[in-house]
C-alpha cells in the first residue's frame, strides 16, 4: 500500500472542448452540454465519421511565445497550457520545493500525430512523392517524432529536474500518467510532480484509422447527440482533444505550506487482458481486478464508492463490458452508486481523456456534483445501472472511482477521495 505519504492535487490545469481552462470545464459538464460538432479542423469531407470534439485554442492568446508555437506540436502545446495554470493555481512559487525533487509524468496516446502529419504532406508533396526530400522538412521535426518531447516541454515550463517520462498505454495513458506521478510521491523519489496527459488527435490519418473498424459514430446530421454512452442506439464513439495537467504534492508538505487540496489520490492499479487488439471480454474480468486491486491500495471498500466515472465511450462492447466489471469488483453497490461517462460531452481524446476525466473527479469532489451522460435518451437494457442522464445531480461525495480501457487489453482503475485526516 501507499504507507505514510500520500498524495494530494493541489493544482488543476484543463484544455477541453468547450472551453479553455479547468472554470469553463467545469462549466460544460456540469450545464450538461456538448461540444461536439462538424470537423473544422481539416477537410473531412471524404470520411465516414465527420464529427469531433475540439478544442477552440489560440496558443498565442493562451500565452506561448512565438518561438514556443513554432517549436511545439500542438498536444505540446496543450500540455504546456495545462501546467501553467496548473502551477499558478496550486501556488506553489520558484524555490519552495527544490527542483531535483520535482518530477514530470505526461501521458499521450498518439504523440505529435498533428505535426507529423502536416510535415509529411509538405515533404511528400501532398503524397504524391515516395523519395521525400528533406531539405523541406522543419527543423523541430525530430521532435514531433519523439514523444518523449511533450514530457521535456512540460518540464522546461515547470522547472522540474528530477524523473521525467511520457506514459504511452493507448487510452489508458492519462490515469497511469498520473498513477505513475503518484507512484514517484509514494516511492520517495520526488515531492512534487507535474502529471497529466495530453493528445490532438485530429487530423485524417487518425480518422481514416477508425473509419477502417468502424469505431467511431458516424452521425454526422447530429454532431451534438453524436457521443451517446450506455444508449440503446450509440453508434461509436466521438474523437475529441485536449489535456489535462495536475500539481501533485506529498500530502504533509502540502498542508504544511497552506495549499489547497482538492483530493487525494488514494489507490491506483492496471492491468492487461493479455487477448486482443480491439476486442474486450464481456465479463471484465481484467477492469473489475484493477478496481478491487485500486481498492484495497486506497483501503476502500465497495460501500465507500460515491461516484463512478466510466470510461463510457459509446461502443456497444466497452459499455457492456464496463458495466459487468463495476457488477463484478462492486457487488450491490454497482445498483446504488452514480455512474456517468463525461464523454457524452467532450468526446474521446485517447491518451488524455483520462486525465481529463481525474479532473472531473477532483472537481465533482470540490463542488459535490456528479456530472451527467448526457444523450443518454433511451438505456440498452444491458446497461442497467444508474448512469445519470442528462442532468448534473448534487449528490454527496467522498470517493470516486475512475477507469479506462484501451487498444491493446489496457485496464486501469483509480480511487480519488476527499482529503481527510489519516
Amino acid at each position: 500500500m501507499a504507507g505514510e505519504r500520500r498524495v494530494v492535487i493541489t493544482g488543476i490545469g484543463v484544455t477541453a472542448p468547450g472551453g479553455i481552462g479547468t472554470k469553463a470545464f467545469w462549466e460544460l459538464l456540469t450545464a450538461g452540454r456538448t461540444a461536439t460538432r462538424t470537423i473544422t479542423l481539416f477537410d473531412a469531407s471524404g470520411f465516414r465519421s465527420r464529427v469531433a470534439a475540439e478544442c477552440d485554442f489560440d496558443p498565442a492568446a493562451e500565452g506561448l511565445s512565438p518561438q514556443e508555437i513554432r517549436r511545439m506540436d500542438r498536444a505540446a502545446q496543450f500540455g504546456v497550457v495545462c501546467a501553467r495554470e496548473a502551477l499558478a493555481g496550486s501556488g506553489l512559487e520558484e524555490g519552495d520545493v527544490a527542483p531535483e525533487r520535482i518530477g514530470v509524468s505526461i501521458g499521450s496516446a498518439v504523440g505529435c500525430t498533428t505535426g507529423l502529419e502536416e510535415e509529411y504532406v509538405v515533404l511528400s508533396d501532398g503524397g504524391r512523392r515516395w523519395l521525400v526530400d528533406p531539405a523541406y522538412a522543419a527543423r523541430h521535426l525530430y521532435g514531433y517524432m519523439v514523444p518523449s518531447t511533450m514530457a521535456c516541454e512540460v518540464a522546461w515550463a515547470a522547472g522540474a529536474e528530477g524523473p521525467v517520462s511520457l506514459i504511452s498505454t493507448g487510452c489508458t495513458a492519462g490515469l497511469d500518467a498520473v498513477g505513475n506521478g503518484c507512484q514517484l510521491i509514494w516511492t520517495g523519489r520526488a515531492d512534487v510532480v507535474i502529471a497529466g496527459a495530453t493528445d490532438a488527435p485530429l487530423s485524417p490519418i487518425t480518422a481514416a484509422c477508425f473509419d477502417a473498424i468502424k469505431a467511431t459514430s458516424p452521425n454526422n446530421d447530429d454532431p451534438a447527440h453524436a457521443s451517446r454512452p450506455f444508449d440503446a442506439h450509440r453508434d461509436g464513439f466521438v474523437l475529441g482533444e485536449g489535456a489535462a495537467v495536475f500539481v501533485l504534492e506529498e500530502r504533509e508538505a502540502a498542508r504544511r505550506r497552506g495549499a489547497h487540496v482538492y483530493a487525494e489520490i488514494a489507490g491506483f492499479a492496471n492491468r492487461s487482458n493479455a487477448y486482443h487488439m480491439t476486442g474486450l471480454k464481456p465479463d471484465g474480468r481484467e477492469m473489475a481486478e484493477a478496481i478491487r486491486q485500486a481498492m484495497w491500495w486506497g483501503r476502500l471498500d465497495p460501500a465507500d464508492i460515491d461516484y463512478v466515472n466510466a470510461h463510457g465511450s459509446g461502443t456497444r462492447q466497452n459499455d457492456r463490458h464496463e458495466t459487468a466489471a463495476f457488477k463484478r469488483a462492486l457487488g450491490r453497490r454497482a445498483y446504488e452508486v452514480p455512474v456517468s461517462s463525461i464523454k457524452s460531452m467532450v468526446g474521446h481524446s485517447l491518451g488524455a481523456i483520462g486525465s481529463i476525466e481525474v479532473a472531473a473527479c477532483a472537481l465533482a469532489i470540490e463542488h459535490q456534483v456528479v456530472p451527467p451522460t448526457a444523450n443518454l435518451h433511451n438505456r440498452d437494457p444491458e446497461c442497467d445501472l444508474d448512469y445519470v442522464p442528462l442532468t448534473a445531480r448534487e449528490h454527496p461525495i467522498d470517493s470516486v472511482l475512475s477507469v479506462g480501457s484501451g487498444f491493446g487489453g489496457f485496464q486501469t482503475a483509480m480511487v480519488i477521495r476527499r482529503d481527510r485526516a489519516a
